[in-house]
């Protein structure tokens, strides 16, 4: 943009011109914007700025970086016309609408809408084959979209890749840690190459080991850890560029009891200190746990969305059966047998699984049927992605 205005914008002629590098304040001349302060300017060079593209944003105003003619300083054209898709953007972590991913024929992702608020741990669940993966790495930038918008920290993956990979961190499924090098040295690596100083590097090193309970194994090549050591050490490194979003892709998988618990626990204070998260899981309980909200995928759609009591109170109330019977039985007989107050039932083979908002309802159900062994239990998350997704396995 070497001047030209936008529908409703400023003119170049009413800004005044600010320096490129770094924080500065500018004022407009106009003075029902009075006073504007740049929170971050990038520099650029002039044949960056042949379009209108973003570089800041101002709270719901989108602001632009031009040339006035005759001065070689920037000046900021602040675009006063509302943008509701962008001021939503702005106010989310992630912001997709329409969001669809295709390999060839296959639709991977069909046009799912999803926000994630700052601040909150959010949750992508669904079977294997559900488009989580497929979520998670357009997040990441690392597939672009085939269409519909995807904004991540407030800019739009397809034009602001890299600058939304400086401000994320991101734990993969698989352990990527270089296992020749102790943990120490894998988070000084990886610090350098977010342009930090060896000392800088070394110091918010220390500092995330020792936060991640490793302090004592800072200098332990990576291949001598245990996996749960290795899982909180990936973690440690997805910090080092004190990320506004983190991304963790399975985060529990493999791990024993104790080291579950211990990585939940970190993962809430980080929340706490305001780091949003989003987490892919398959542990159920992990979810209930940790989430505060989610989505459930299925065949590349969201099937369903809300807090995991609110889905749990929705769709299968409060407590559950599982009563395993002792022949096969005929599901119209059973039905014939069933109290009129249960919330749902379902017959998979000889095991009857029953839901109620009352516990004694499921103990009068209980009696009903001749059986070998039966439980009766708070409904959970589990519950809810089965009976939403279905009890047969998919890939």
């Amino acid at each position: 943009m070497t001047g030209a205005t936008r529908p409703g914008a400023l003119r170049a002629e009413d800004c005044l011109p600010f320096g490129a590098t770094g924080a500065a304040s500018c004022v407009l001349n106009d003075p029902a914007l009075n006073p504007l302060r740049i929170i971050e300017v990038r520099s650029v060079s002039w044949s960056e700025i042949s379009e209108a593209l973003p570089q800041v944003t101002l709270g719901n105003q989108n602001a632009f970086l031009g040339r006035r003619p005759g001065i070689a300083q920037p000046v900021l054209i602040c675009d006063n016309a509302e943008s509701d898709a962008e001021g939503d953007a702005m106010e989310r972590a992630v912001h997709a609408a329409g969001l669809t991913k295709r390999y060839g024929d296959f639709v991977a992702v069909k046009g799912i809408d999803f926000d994630v608020p700052f601040g909150i741990c959010f949750g992508i669940l669904g079977p294997n084959g559900a488009g989580k993966t497929t979520t998670i790495r357009m997040i990441t930038c690392r597939f672009p979209p085939d269409g519909g918008t995807l904004h991540v920290l407030g800019l739009d993956v397809r034009t602001h890749g890299r600058r939304i990979k400086e401000r994320f961190g991101l734990v993969p499924q698989e352990n990527n840690l270089d296992e020749d090098l102790s943990l120490l040295e894998n988070l000084e690596l990886y610090g350098r190459y977010f342009g930090m100083a060896g000392k800088e590097a070394r110091r918010k090193a220390v500092a995330l080991l020792e936060f991640m309970q490793l302090a004592e194994k800072a200098r332990e090549p990576v291949k001598a850890l245990s996996g749960g050591m290795k899982r909180r050490a990936m973690i440690a490194r997805a910090l080092i560029n004190d990320p506004e979003l983190l991304i963790l892709d399975e985060p529990t998988t493999g791990l024993d009891p104790q080291a579950r618990v211990l990585l939940w626990d970190r993962l809430r204070d980080l929340k706490d200190r305001g780091v949003t998260l989003l987490l892919t899981t398959h542990y159920m309980d992990e979810a209930e746990r940790l989430c505060d909200e989610l989505v459930i995928m299925h065949e590349g759609a969201i099937i369903d969305r809300d807090t995991p009591r609110r889905l749990v109170d929705r769709h299968v109330g409060r407590w559950a059966a599982e009563i395993e019977l002792t022949a096969a039985p005929d599901p119209k007989a059973v039905a014939a047998q069933l109290p009129s107050s249960l919330r749902r039932w379902e017959l998979v083979g000889r095991i009857l699984h029953l839901f109620a908002d009352d516990q004694s309802v499921l103990a009068e159900a209980v009696q009903r049927f001749p059986h070998t062994a039966q439980h009766i239990r708070p409904a959970n998350l589990e519950d809810v992605f089965l009976v939403r997704t279905g009890r047969e396995i998919t890939e």
